[in-house]
This record gives structure tokens, sequence and C-alpha cells, in this order.
């Protein structure tokens, strides 16, 4: 379940937008050129448009490259608006989702006035006010920080309709005292809750129920699926259609929730919910205290057989691991089982007892799939992360997958991004998602990215792999900011690398230095577009989803290609899958895999048809091996030079 905002459409608004052409909408002098206040006439937004809505007309997939400018937004959202089907549109981004909601969902209300749609996020989100009510009756408030924020939550309460807490701006990011009274579903008594007709989850699903159009996020809409299938019950309401916008994600985001995963951190919170539990009810339970304890400690007995430092590991020596300390497992899985029967027998026990109940039964049998499972299609692994210890079972491929529950099951899948073609194709793309039949389209962007952008390989560089590559690169990256005057973003694929070179480039360079790590993602960008001639240092997550237009953005360099690193376990796992089963996992999984993520890195820089800049990668494979063609064939039509004295010439310009 997930909480919502709401507009609506009606039949008759329906009608009107039904009876005026596509092109009479989109096309030069239509609707959208005297209302929209920065209309741009593009051909391939019309042609995406007419392909969607044949796709939705027709009950057929569709797989839709649309570069950077072509508005696919708008491409895909009127021909949505047309059909009078009830679609999901799932994105990427929680940014992408709420440009949606806020920004183009209110703009097409001049074309349909009574327009639905709702935007769904996860229950943590939302607040609980059978908890809030608790929580005032019991002692349960230590610090004058949680007596700030108790205050501003209770006097916001009785004026919100959505019970979102992005409303309330000032409250910390990682509030202890919110995830206490936050609406998750593990300590949700439903029906039976007397605040039921008042939840902010149950007029979610009342307005959700009246929508035809959906807002989620992949994470959001793989969790509604993966609950389908296991016959659990579902998130959303049933719908006809759906569209991945950033569609590039699907895998990975698939592979989380197909898989299984269990933690130290999953187990202390199940032992502190059912503390706050007891202590909302003002219940002493010295059995189930007991219980608790010995849950926390068999736990934290059990998660120090691994080692201290952080790594992340294949577990495939389970076999033996289990050898040596089966002890250890038995007395944590029977620290479940003693919990979950104080929970179900505490006399007078609360609804939410139960519910706890049946979480520790559930973490129980999912830590016995992770130790005992032997799924040939799950690589098993585990990682430690600071504090976190997490195992892992995770599917090596999701193509059957997608293909029974998605492909099979909902007449229309439109997938669309910037980045989904590998060398003007999509084969990639559907033998890793399981797509059997779709029609399939690329609509170039409008930009003039001869004229726009330079892309500079420096052919003198040693091979990334070689030790000299870390003091040449370094180099290299001082005098390519020099000629950009700051202005750009180093991305890299791995945390080490970026704090290699930013502890080399940082004295160097007279522009202010920014590095991930160093502030949120959200508080960094902020500074970065406020700061003139800012360069910033960053891996993964600043590869994709951000938007810098203008000057202040005019060079991305990257230090070497984005292959995935084939040690890692489901990397591993997968390379060996497909050489088992006869293909060649360098050409068919390595490669279009890098090839997409360096599309997305080198999406960062020309966002609009003023932007200019320099694209700069330090890896000479790409213009050294065999392999580098395909690359180049994906990838836009730089104008390209190996030559430093081009690149000073190109950004004076600029």
């Amino acid at each position: 379940m997930y909480g919502c905002y709401a507009f609506h459409m009606s039949g008759t608004s329906r009608k009107i937008v039904r009876e005026t052409s596509l092109e009479k909408i989109l096309g030069p002098g239509g609707w959208l050129a005297r209302y929209h206040p920065h209309y741009e006439c593009r051909n391939a937004q019309l042609e995406m448009a007419e392909e969607v809505e044949a796709a939705l007309e027709n009950g057929r997939h569709l797989i839709a490259e649309a570069g950077t400018g072509t508005g696919k937004t708008l491409a895909y959202l009127v021909p949505i608006l047309r059909s009078g089907q009830r679609v999901v549109i799932s994105t990427g981004t929680k940014n992408l989702q709420e440009q949606l909601f806020f920004k183009d969902i209110p703009f097409l209300k001049k074309l349909a006035p009574n327009l639905r749609a709702t935007l769904m996020k996860g229950r943590q989100n939302y607040l609980c006010r059978q908890k809030l009510a608790d929580l005032e009756k019991q002692p349960a408030l230590s610090g004058m920080e949680d007596l700030r924020e108790y205050a501003r939550i209770r006097d916001w309460e009785p004026r919100t309709q959505t019970g979102d807490r992005a409303e309330l701006e000032d409250l910390q990011e990682g509030s202890e005292l919110w995830r206490r009274i936050d609406a998750r579903r593990e300590t949700c008594t439903g029906q039976k809750c007397p605040q039921f007709s008042r939840c902010f989850i149950t007029w979610m699903h009342q307005r959700a129920g009246e929508s035809n159009l959906i807002i989620v996020n992949h994470h959001l809409f793989f969790a509604d699926l993966a609950l389908r299938d296991a016959a659990v019950g579902s998130l959303l309401p049933e719908y006809q259609a759906v569209v991945f916008d950033e569609a590039h994600q699907i895998e990975d985001v698939a592979t989380q929730y197909f898989g299984i995963q269990v933690s130290n951190y999953r187990v202390e919170e199940l032992v502190r919910d059912t503390e706050a539990a007891a202590r909302l009810k003002g219940l002493r339970l010295p059995d189930l205290s007991t219980a608790l304890a010995e849950l926390r400690r068999r736990s934290e007995l059990f998660f120090e057989l691994f080692p201290s430092s952080e790594k992340r590991s294949s577990f495939e020596n389970r076999t033996e691991f289990l050898e040596h300390h089966r002890g250890d497992f038995s007395s944590l899985l029977n620290a479940f089982v003693r919990l979950e029967t104080e929970l179900r027998r505490a006399k007078d026990h609360p609804e939410e007892f139960l519910n706890l109940a049946a979480r520790a039964d559930e973490l129980r049998q999912s830590f016995e799939q992770v130790l005992e499972g032997r799924e040939k299609n799950r690589v098993y692994w585990w990682e430690r992360r600071g504090r976190g210890v997490f195992l892992e079972a995770t599917p090596i491929d999701v193509s059957s997958m997608l293909r029974e529950r998605l492909f099979d099951r909902v007449p229309t899948v439109v997938l669309t991004s910037a980045t989904l073609a590998v060398a003007g194709n999509f084969t990639y793309l559907k033998t890793r998602l399981g797509i059997e039949n779709a029609k399939e389209k690329i609509f170039a962007s409008h930009f003039n990215f001869q004229e726009q952008a330079l892309l500079y390989t420096p052919a003198h560089l040693p091979d990334p792999r070689d030790p000299n590559f870390p003091r040449r690169a370094a180099a290299e990256v001082l005098e390519i900011l020099k000629a950009t005057r700051g202005r750009a973003f180093v991305l890299f694929t791995s945390y080490a690398q970026m704090r290699d070179m930013y502890e080399r480039v940082r004295p160097q360079i007279r522009y202010a230095s920014l590095i991930q790590g160093s502030a949120p993602a959200p508080a960094l960008l902020k500074k970065f577009r406020s700061t003139p001639h800012a360069i910033l240092f960053a891996t993964s997550s600043f590869w994709q989803g951000v938007d810098v237009q203008g000057q202040q953005l005019s060079a991305v360099i990257i230090d070497r290609l984005p292959f995935a690193v084939p040690s890692d376990p489901v990397v591993a796992a997968r390379i060996r899958q497909i050489n088992e089963e006869g293909g060649n996992a360098f050409g068919e999984y390595q490669i279009p895999e890098a090839v997409i993520a360096l599309k997305q890195g080198f999406g960062r820089l020309i966002r609009s048809e003023t932007d200019h800049g320099l694209l700069a990668i330090l890896d000479n494979r790409l213009v050294r091996m065999p392999y580098g063609k395909v690359f180049f064939e994906s990838l836009p039509g730089y104008r390209q030079t190996n030559r430093l004295d081009e690149v000073k010439a190109f950004m004076q310009e600029y």
C-alpha cells in the first residue's frame, strides 16, 4: 500500500482529448505550442506519441529509446490521457516521479481539467495516526529533539490531507521518532485499527481506486509485482498498461525484489519494533523481554562470524560454513521461534503482536533460504558495509520471471529511456528482460552534438590497469580542468579511484572541489550549481538522473570504461552462466552493460539546445581495442579528438 495525492479526469474531458488529434496537440501550432512556456517543435516527440498510442490501442509492447531533449514525458502522457485506460507510470528516480506529478500533470490539466492521477510513495513516508495517539498516552519520548519533533508532528497531523512526511521540511532525514510512528505494513492492523476510516493509507486506496493514472517508482512497482506473485495481495489497483521511464534500470531493481536478503539490521529492526509496540501499549511482559534479549544476543554472535573488514564476497561455501557454525545458526533460528511463540501467547496482546510474530517467522524462513537454499538460478553472497552484514540470495537471470509475471500478463508495456540501445539495436535489453514481442524504435535527439560537444580520448595515457595510470591520469585531469575552468563532473567506477584522484588533484587546482560522501547528494548538487567553476568528484549515483543545464556544467570526465567488476559475486555468476550456456559473456553482457553506463554518464552534459561542453574519457581502450567500435556506434555523433590543444581551443569559446 502506498500513500497518494490525486487528480481526476471525467469521461467528458477524456472525450475532448480523444477527439483532438495528436498532431493538433503536439504538432506545430498545436495545443502544446500555445500553452507550453518552453515549446520547441520536436518531430520525434510526435512520432513517439503515435507509437505509444498504437501500443495502447493494439495491446502490444513498445521499446522506445528517446534521446535527450525529445520530450518523451509528454510523448507518453498525452496518449495515456487519450486511451482511457488505467496506466501505471514507473520512474527511475524520485525526482522524476515528483516532476511528473507536480509539474507535468498540472500542466496537462489545462487540456483535461478533471484529470485524476495518483502519486504513490512507500508507506514509511506516511504518518500512522494510531501510533501518534498511542505515543501521546505513554512516556515514550526522550530528549529535547524528540519533544520538538513530536510537537511539530502533533500540530501538523490535523491539517495534513496526505500524512506525507515530505510536508515536514525541517524533519531530519534519519528521525528516530518518525520511524516509530510511520505507517509501515509490518505494524499495521488494517481494518481492526480504530483509526482505519481516517487512515492516510485508507484514503490512498480510495483515491487510487478512482484514478486512471498512477505514478510510482521502479522500487514500488517491483515490490507490488513480487507480492502479487507470492499471493500476499497487491499494492496497486488492476491496470491495463505500464510505462517504465528510465527503463535501463529495470533489471537491477527487479533482481533486488526477486531476491532474498537478511541482515543484522533486519533483526535489530524487528527487536526494536517489538519493544516499541509493547512500550506504546504500556505492556510489561518479562518473558517477551527475555526472548527479545536472546534474539539480539544470538544475532550478534552469528554476524560476528563474518570478517570485520568491509568487503563483498561469494557465499558458495555455505555448506562448510554451517559445518563449523551449525550451533550458532541453530541457536539463532531457535531464538526466532521463541520470540514468535511469546508474541502469539501474550495475554491480551495487541493486534500488532500477531503481525510481529508473522514477521519473525518470515525472517527465520529467509535465513534458512539464504543459508541452506540450493536454487540453481540464485547466487549466494554476503557483504559487510559499515556496521551492517548482509546475506543475499540473488537471481542470476530475471528474464523468465519478468516474462511470466509482467510481459505475458500486462497487455501493454512501454519501456523508454535515453539509453536502451547498444550499437543501434535492443538485443541486449530484450535478452536480459525476457521480452519476446515488442515494437522497437529509436527516436534521435534533436540536439546538434557535432556542434555542441567534443569527445576527447587522449591516446598517450597508459592502460587503466597500468600502475602508472593514476598518476598520469591525474596530470591529464588537471590540464583538462584548466581548459574547462572547472565546471566539471569527474566520474569514477569505484570510491577508491575517486578518492585517489581527488587527493591528487585538489591541492593543485584553484577551483572549488566537491567530493561525493562529504554531504548528502542533493546538498552536493545544490552546492555545485551555486558555486562558480565548481568541480564534483563522484561515482555511480551521479552517472544518471542528474540534470545541470547551462555553463555551470561544461565538462564530464570519466576515468575508465565502466565495466562491472568481474569479481563481484552477481556479475561473476552471470558471466559464468552465459559462458556455460555457450554464449560469450564479454560480448553479450559485459560490453553492453558498460556501453549503457557510459551513455548515461555522458548524458549528464548536453541537456538543452544551448548547452556546450567537453566529454573526456581517459581510457584509451575505447580507441585501441576492437570492441571500442561498439561504444562509438552507441554514442551520439560527437565531434572527436585526441589532442589537448583542440580541447583548449574548443573550450575557449565557452
